[in-house]
């Protein structure tokens, strides 16, 4: 599968540490970042990480163009509720086809343990299912 990770920046640490405690279901899979979240996860684990440019300079973006294309099976993105962004209008661009193409989204450490347990028990291999033709 092909994961894509995403992380506001006072939530890149927790990323760091999830990537760390699930660095062994991660590996099995290809995983892309945003700019700044991909090279510390990479560096932290040790993990391949694709990475494309920063959030704000449009790397929620570049991921949205390869979610647009069926390219991205499950998406990480632990987001600050709190604070103000000001790319916001593409968050919720990204959220929009995420929910059009059928992607599981985590915002959150919650929902995302709940899928990286699902990934690894098999039972996120929905599109066979949802879409056989959907390129894995």
């Amino acid at each position: 599968m092909n994961i894509a990770l995403i992380a506001h920046d006072s939530k890149k640490e927790l990323m760091v540490q999830f990537c760390i405690a699930y660095c062994g279901v991660l590996s099995k899979h290809n995983l892309c970042a945003t700019g700044t979240t991909g090279k510390m996860v990479a560096e932290a684990t040790g993990l391949s990480v694709q990475r494309y440019l920063s959030g704000s300079q449009g790397g929620d973006q570049q991921i949205s163009a390869r979610i647009s294309c069926n390219e991205i099976d499950l998406l990480l993105f632990f987001r600050d509720p709190i604070s103000a962004k000001p790319h916001e209008p593409n968050e919720a661009n990204l959220m929009r086809l995420c929910d059009v193409h059928n992607i599981p989204v985590a915002t959150n450490i919650a929902t995302a343990e709940a899928l990286i347990h699902a990934l690894e028990r098999g039972d996120l291999d929905w599109r066979d299912i949802v879409n056989p033709s959907a390129p894995m």
